[in-house]
């Protein structure tokens, strides 16, 4: 079973690891060093020795007999340290070596080998230096790395274990502070030191973060009490008519009439949970919009000849302007934006007086598209226009014309979903005009040409 670790843990040991690995390489790195030093040292002044040997030897080889000569290198030789050794073989048999044997107990020594003439003879020099003066200097070095290293490492990390634990204080108050706000207090925010560091900015989106979940959250409860208060309405209407139908026998018509009323009621629910489910789908992208190449200006007056017939019956005319024999094309999906157009001409039908014009009209600019709306009706007063999109918003003149407040913001859905940007200028009694902004689609010039052919033949 794995055993999940602190972060404060985890720091102190790989902060552990990392010195136990860099003191090693140190302390190799340092014992390797001065053993080098020492040794090469050694190895000069052997070769000094050697070379002022030959001087001496070769200089009293010229004045002295044989005899005498190796009297002169003792006596040289005394000068020598003990733990030396020296010897000096000629190749006509000539042998002397000091001291007579090898001092006992030397083991590791270093030499220094040198050839030279003298005479008519051939002479072999070697010298030798002992090296426990040097080895005892590293036995120390090494006791004291390996006594003082673990010494040093251990106060090293309890250090690192503090600095660590100071370093994530404000990490454990942040947690702490988290664990205290849910969901029926999200409106306390963490505090935020200015120090300028990560922490710092970790707490900054934190605070925004439940600023934008309070948001969320409240939005959601609204949504849902609007909801309610939508539904419970043509509830209690189902419910009276069906109770009232219930209790006493009464003729068919009347039966027809409350069957009637409850059908119409029912149309209005389901209405309403149909809009409900699209937010929420669109909301949570749980279903991505299949998108397609269309023609904005063919796709509107599909959905102007449907609306004739309502404007017609409040003498309500409606006018396309279209941008010639041109296509506007741009990646949508048509059942969605078809619900778009019908949304926002409804809204325009109406609020418009009797006997006056909505006007729909496509027009073109550098790579976007533009579906204007406009109505000459009862308009939005500024206090209700920056509202108009909130889900379940009726302005008060507006409470009596049998809608829940959705289609705006069925609308807003809509175009973001389409990446589209929608707005809207209103003055009171003046009329409104929604303006949707799409980005234009671009094809391949063949496949451009056949299907502007295909739509100018529908056209």
């Amino acid at each position: 079973m794995r055993h999940e670790r602190s972060i404060r843990f985890r720091l102190t040991a790989w902060y552990a690891l990392v010195l136990i690995a860099a003191l090693g390489l140190f302390s190799g790195l340092i014992w390797l060093s001065l053993r080098q030093r020492l040794v090469s040292e050694v190895d000069r002044d052997l070769a000094d020795r050697a070379a002022r040997f030959q001087a001496y030897v070769t200089k009293e080889a010229a004045e002295l007999p044989p005899v005498d000569l190796k009297d002169e290198m003792e006596e040289f030789c005394q000068a020598l340290p003990p733990s030396d050794y020296l010897e000096l073989r000629g190749v006509s048999g000539f042998e002397f070596q000091f001291p007579n044997q090898p001092a006992s107990g030397v083991v590791h020594t270093r030499t220094v080998q040198k050839r030279f003439s003298m005479g008519n003879d051939v002479f072999q020099l070697r010298i030798g230096a002992s090296l426990a003066a040097i080895d005892h200097t590293l036995d120390l070095l090494r006791l004291l790395l390996l006594g003082l290293v673990p010494l040093v490492i251990a106060v090293a990390c309890a250090g690192g274990a503090w600095l660590s634990g100071r370093a994530l204080k404000p990490v454990d108050e942040i947690t702490s502070a988290a664990r205290m706000i849910g969901i029926d207090n999200l409106s306390l925010r963490l505090r935020t030191s200015r120090t300028g560091d990560e922490l710092q900015r970790l707490t900054e989106v934190w605070n925004t973060m439940l600023g934008r979940l309070e948001a969320a959250v409240k939005t959601l409860s609204q949504f849902a009490a609007d909801a309610s208060h939508e539904l419970r309405t043509p509830l209690a209407v189902i419910r009276t008519s069906a109770e009232l139908a219930l209790r006493r026998a009464r003729s068919p018509e009347s039966y027809r009439d409350s069957l009637i009323e409850i059908s119409v009621e029912a149309e209005r629910m389901t209405q309403l949970v149909e809009d409900l489910l699209f937010l929420a789908r669109n909301d949570a992208r749980a279903t991505e919009m299949p998108m397609e190449p269309l023609d904005l200006d063919v796709l509107l007056r599909e959905v102007c000849g449907e609306l004739i017939g309502i404007a017609g019956a409040r003498r309500i005319r409606i006018r396309q302007v279209s941008p010639g024999n041109r296509l506007v094309l741009v990646s949508g999906n048509p059942a969605a934006l078809r619900r778009l157009f019908l949304v926002l001409l409804d809204n325009a039908i109406k609020y418009s007086n009797t006997g006056a014009e909505v006007i729909a009209a496509v027009s073109t600019g550098e790579r976007t598209a533009t579906v204007t709306v406009e109505d000459f009706g009862a308009g939005i007063s500024a206090a209700d226009r920056p509202h108009i999109f909130e889900r379940f918003y009726q302005a008060d003149k507006a409470r009596t014309d049998g809608g829940f407040g959705l289609g705006l913001s069925l609308a807003e859905s809509i175009v973001k979903a389409h990446g589209a940007t929608i707005e809207v200028t209103s003055e009171e009694g003046s009329g409104s005009k929604f303006r949707v902004v799409f980005q234009t689609t671009t094809l391949r010039a063949d496949l451009a040409e056949r299907v502007e052919r295909e739509f100018k033949i529908l056209k």
